[in-house]
């Protein structure tokens, strides 16, 4: 496969920063993008909503359902997943991109913020993925194989990372868990599921509040809009399943090396992610 077009995918977290780029990437091929977020309306300091995003998605040539939901709850991911097949009449891919942030070591740490990063980020993927199966099981095929992608990052154990943010850790080793099994157990329905997690630190919110004094050293979103769309069209089987893969060496096997238009900061060296050795 070497086009999105007439695919449909379902992104979640979609109102602003990756999820957004994924699903403007997408759409200029021509695909169906379902933006899943909770952002129905303008927040005070927050850019962005699922609106802003479908009317972007719409001018750069795809096909936009925006929904206002909040992963959390089952039942209404399951009421979104019906919504987006009954509107498109297929779905083809999962893009799991919502995530909580609060990194943050132990103490400072309360149980409401671990509870909702546990709730959005290792059960809200396994809640979307259990409801779009159905689908993801109807459109795959050995040709194209339907496409899970998570966003989250290798499973190190490093000390240097899981010491320094164990609950935040945690959630986002749970999505890259639960995504190397989704690849084990889907790879005989055609299923793939792979992760995807950025080299360096990109200019979201979340790095603006987490990371401030590396806002400026950052790349932006759509150094991982590039790499997801290599990813999610297959690019003649250069990509496995069940593998956890970086923006960089998503783009180096397709033959991109050079990754200086997207730094934030002409002539400034990016800062690497978390995670990465």
């Amino acid at each position: 496969m070497t086009s999105l077009k007439d695919k449909t995918i379902v992104i979640t977290g979609a109102s602003r920063g990756i999820g957004a780029a994924i699903a403007i990437r997408a759409a200029r091929d021509g695909a169906n993008i379902a933006i899943l977020a909770k952002s129905d309306t303008p927040h005070p300091t927050l850019e962005g909503t699922i609106h802003t995003t479908a009317d972007t998605v719409e001018k750069a040539g795809g096909r936009a359902l925006p929904l206002a939901v909040d992963i959390r709850d089952e039942n209404v991911v399951a009421g979104a997943i019906q919504t987006i097949a009954a509107t498109f009449g297929r779905i083809d891919m999962v893009v799991n991109n919502a995530s909580a942030i609060h990194a943050a070591p132990t103490p400072h740490t309360p149980m409401s913020k671990y509870d909702l990063m546990m709730d959005v980020n290792a059960r809200g993927t396994f809640a979307v993925v259990q409801a779009a199966l159905p689908h993801l099981q109807k459109s795959a095929t050995a040709d194209s194989p339907a496409q899970i992608l998570t966003l989250s990052p290798p499973l190190n154990l490093g000390s240097q990372w899981i010491g320094r943010c164990p609950a935040y850790s945690l959630s986002k080793y749970g999505m890259s868990l639960l995504t190397m099994g989704f690849a084990a157990e889907f790879k005989d329905w055609h299923i793939h599921a792979n992760t995807l997690w950025p080299q360096t630190l990109i200019a979201t919110d979340a790095v603006r509040v987490f990371f401030a004094d590396a806002y400026n050293a950052s790349r932006t979103p759509e150094i991982v809009a590039e790499a997801a769309y290599a990813i999610l069209t297959g690019c003649n089987g250069r990509f496995e399943t069940g593998q956890h893969y970086t923006d960089e060496s998503a783009l180096r096997l397709v033959g991109i090396n050079d990754f200086s238009q997207y730094n934030t900061t002409p002539g400034l060296d990016p800062v690497d992610d978390i995670f990465l050795d």
